[in-house]
C-alpha cells in the first residue's frame, strides 16, 4: 500500500514498539468496564465512602499529555471518555517510554488500575498496566472546537464534504455529531418497529429480488440470474407482496427495509433507502391519517424528547391533528390554478406554462398535476400536512373516490418541506385493477417510469379476495432528516451512494 510521510512515520513507531516486545495489534483483549460504566462505578462508591474499584477499560486515545516521569491522556469508547493517570513508577519502565515515543492519537489502547480522581477532580484510570490493542497507521482528520454563542461548534479537517461520506468510518471516529445522528436514526426506527407491534402488527419480510417490480412509480435496478436464466429486479417497493399477505388472512402487516430506484440523487434522493409499509385490513385512508400522526409524533417523542421539532430553522409542531388539505384546494390556493377547471392534458398545460409553472412535457393529465403543481406546493409545506385526493391517472392501486371517480382516495404527507409518505384506500376489486393496469399500458410509453406493469399474479391473489384496507409508506431517511434537522438525505445514510471518484 502506498503511504504518505505521516504514514511511514507512524509504521516507524509500530516497528518500534515490536522491537520493544510489546505487539501493535494483539490477539486478545481485556475489558472488565466500558468508560461509562466505570465513571458510573467510581461516583457510586464515592458515594457510599467505599474503596474505589479496579476497571480495565479501552478505547481511542484523544489526547495526550507528558509531564516527565507523568502523563496524562484521555481515551474514548462508544459510550463515554475516561482520563488515564499514568506515572512511571506504576507502568513498567519499557511502556512508558513506549507510550511517550510510539503511542499517537487515534490508537486504541487497554488500561488498567484503580479509579481514581486527580488534584483537579478529574475520574481517572491510574494505570498500572497499559498496552497498545491497535496501532492507527492513518491519523484521524483533525476536528477544531469553538464556542459560538454558547453552544461548541466543531469544524472538521475533511475539506471536502463528499470525502466525510466516502470515508464515513473516518467521519464518525472523528465527529460525535455525527455519531450522535444515527443513535437517533436506530432509536427513531425501533420506536417505529415498537408502535407499530403495540398496535397489533406482525413484522415480515418480502422479496428483494423479485420477477416483476411495482407497487410504486420508478424505473427499477436490474440485474440477471444465471442458473435461472432469468432477469430479476431489485424491489422497488414492498406493497404487492404485503397486501397478498392481507389475502393470506394476516390483518395487519408492515416492513422495514430497503428499496431501490434507479433514480437521480439528489439532497432527499438516493438509489438505495429505506422505506417503512404497513398495510392494515379494514382500515381506508383516514384511518390511515389518524394512525399515522399517532405514530410520527410518538416515533419524535422517543427519539428526541419532543413531539416539537426544529428543522432548518422554523420550529415545527408534529403533535395530531395535522392540517388536512385536498390536492385541489393547495393546489390553487399556492398556484392560482384550478386544475378541475382544465380537464385535459392539453388545457392544463397551457394554464400551468402561462403561470409560470413548471410544466413536464408530454405529461398526461394526473402527471402535470402531481410533479407540476404539486411540485410547486411542496417546498410550501412545512408545517405537518396531510394532502387528499390524487387523480385517478397516477393512481392504479387506489380506489376512486365514490363522489368523483376521476380521483382516488389518496394522500401524501408532507413536513418541514419535504414528501415524507404515501398512502391510499387500497384497491381490492380484481377486475378494476386489471383495468387499470391495461389502461396504464395504453396511456404510458413502456420506458416510462411512471408505467405500472401488469401483475397477473397480483390479480390471481386478489381473486381469491383480498379484505378492504388501507396501505401506508414513510421515506424512514427523511423521516430522520427530520428529526436530526440534516439538510442531507446523504447525512443519514451510512454509506450514501456516490459517484465513483474516476
Amino acid at each position: 500500500m502506498e503511504l504518505t510521510d505521516l504514514e511511514e512515520q507512524r509504521v516507524e513507531k509500530l516497528r518500534d514498539l515490536e522491537q520493544r516486545g510489546l505487539k501493535g495489534y494483539p490477539n486478545r483483549v481485556h475489558r472488565t468496564h466500558t468508560m461509562a460504566q466505570a465513571l458510573a462505578a467510581y461516583r457510586a462508591a464515592e458515594a457510599e465512602k467505599e474503596e474505589a474499584p479496579s476497571v480495565a477499560v479501552t478505547g481511542r486515545l484523544r489526547s495526550m499529555r507528558t509531564m516527565g516521569k507523568i502523563s496524562f491522556a484521555d481515551i474514548e469508547d462508544g459510550t463515554d471518555t475516561i482520563q488515564l493517570f499514568l506515572r512511571l513508577n506504576e507502568l513498567d519502565d519499557q511502556v512508558y517510554e513506549a507510550f511517550t515515543e510510539s503511542f499517537d492519537l487515534g490508537d486504541f489502547v487497554e488500561a488498567e488500575g484503580p479509579l481514581m480522581r486527580t488534584r483537579t477532580g478529574e475520574i481517572s484510570v491510574l494505570a498500572q498496566r497499559l498496552r497498545m490493542i491497535s496501532k492507527a497507521v492513518s491519523p484521524l482528520p483533525v476536528i477544531k472546537e469553538k464556542e459560538v454563542d454558547g453552544e461548541v461548534v466543531r469544524y472538521s479537517s475533511f475539506s471536502d464534504v463528499e470525502e466525510r461520506f466516502r470515508q464515513r468510518y473516518a467521519d464518525l471516529a472523528s465527529n460525535p455529531d455525527v455519531r450522535q445522528t444515527f443513535r437517533t436514526r436506530a432509536c427513531a426506527i425501533k420506536a417505529m418497529r415498537d408502535f407499530l407491534d403495540d398496535h397489533g402488527f406482525l413484522e415480515v419480510e418480502t422479496p428483494i429480488l423479485q420477477p416483476l417490480y411495482g407497487g410504486a412509480a420508478a424505473t427499477p435496478f436490474t440485474t440477471h440470474h444465471h442458473q435461472l436464466h432469468q432477469d430479476l429486479y431489485l424491489r422497488i417497493s414492498f406493497e404487492l407482496y404485503l397486501k397478498r399477505l392481507l389475502v393470506g388472512m394476516y390483518d395487519r402487516v408492515y416492513e422495514i427495509g430497503r428499496d431501490f430506484r434507479n433514480e437521480g440523487v439528489s439532497h432527499k434522493h438516493n438509489p438505495e433507502f429505506t422505506q417503512m409499509e404497513f398495510y392494515a385490513a379494514y382500515w381506508d385512508y383516514r384511518d390511515v391519517m389518524d394512525f399515522c400522526e399517532e405514530m410520527v409524533a410518538a416515533i419524535a417523542e422517543e427519539a428526541t424528547g419532543s413531539s416539537v421539532i426544529t428543522y432548518q430553522g422554523r420550529e415545527i409542531d408534529l403533535s395530531p391533528p395535522w392540517r388536512r388539505v385536498t390536492l385541489r384546494d393547495i393546489a390553487r390556493e399556492v398556484t392560482g390554478i384550478d386544475y378541475a377547471e382544465h380537464p385535459t392534458a392539453e388545457e392544463l398545460s397551457s394554464t400551468m406554462e402561462a403561470e409560470g409553472v413548471p410544466t413536464p412535457q408530454g405529461a398526461t393529465w394526473g402527471h402535470l398535476i402531481d410533479k407540476g403543481l404539486l411540485g410547486t406546493v411542496e417546498p410550501t409545506l412545512i408545517q405537518p400536512t396531510f394532502v387528499l385526493d390524487y387523480p385517478r391517472d397516477i393512481s392504479p392501486l387506489a380506489k376512486r373516490k365514490p363522489e368523483d371517480p376521476t380521483h382516488v382516495e389518496r394522500f401524501e404527507f408532507f413536513i418541514g418541506g419535504l414528501e415524507m409518505g404515501n398512502a391510499f384506500t387500497e384497491l381490492n376489486d380484481p377486475f378494476d385493477q386489471e383495468a387499470r393496469f391495461e389502461e396504464m399500458g395504453r396511456l404510458y410509453d413502456p420506458d416510462d417510469e411512471e408505467a405500472h406493469p401488469m401483475d397477473e399474479d397480483y390479480i390471481r391473489a386478489m381473486k381469491y379476495g383480498m379484505p378492504p384496507n388501507g396501505g401506508f409508506g414513510i421515506g424512514v431517511d427523511r423521516l430522520v432528516m427530520l428529526l436530526t434537522d440534516q439538510p442531507s438525505i446523504r447525512e443519514v445514510i451510512l454509506f450514501p451512494l456516490l459517484r465513483g471518484k474516476e
